[in-house]
């Protein structure tokens, strides 16, 4: 809503535009952030709710994955960041290349603007292959020896009995 007030103040060409095209670009950007805040503080919410064996055990989760993370290298720190984040790196990396083969692009006096924007596409997109080859490259290195068809085993139910064992220990010693 801000940039759309700065932009019509700023830009005759922003002002000329319909205002249903003013709106259109005001919801590309408001709906996702607007429903991205909906989902962080619907998770807050659920979390304080939260009692009992969960909220012990998830915290003793947390516990251990912060002396894990401060245990690493910062080598380390980057890759376990980078396989929690592939696809925003892709992504990222798509409107970056986008960015940047558009700017140098746009230098070049003797094409139309038509042929720049093919031009800056193809670039960009080329560069995403790179991208996506090297994240599979360094995928496929880390899961060497895995198996891709075992399944994930979900342990959390052992960790609530033996957080209760613990706590009934803890009960009769009192």
């Amino acid at each position: 809503h801000l940039g759309s007030v700065y932009a019509h103040r700023r830009w005759t060409y922003y002002r000329q535009l319909p205002p249903s095209l003013k709106l259109l670009g005001v919801l590309v950007i408001a709906a996702p952030a607007l429903s991205i805040q909906a989902e962080r503080r619907g998770l807050e919410y659920d979390k304080s709710q939260w009692e009992g064996d969960g909220v012990q055990l998830i915290q003793a989760q947390e516990v251990l994955e912060t002396t894990r993370w401060e245990s690493l290298s910062t080598t380390d720190k980057i890759a376990d960041w980078a396989k929690r984040h592939e696809y925003s790196i892709i992504v990222g990396g798509w409107a970056l290349s986008l960015a940047a083969a558009g700017a140098i692009i746009s230098r070049d006096r003797f094409q139309s603007t038509a042929q720049k924007i093919v031009q800056a596409r193809m670039w960009a997109q080329g560069l995403t292959i790179a991208i996506i080859l090297g994240a599979a490259a360094f995928k496929t290195n880390r899961n060497l020896g895995e198996t891709a068809s075992r399944p994930v085993a979900d342990h959390s139910w052992m960790d609530v009995v033996a957080q209760q064992e613990k706590e009934r220990l803890e009960q009769q010693r009192k």
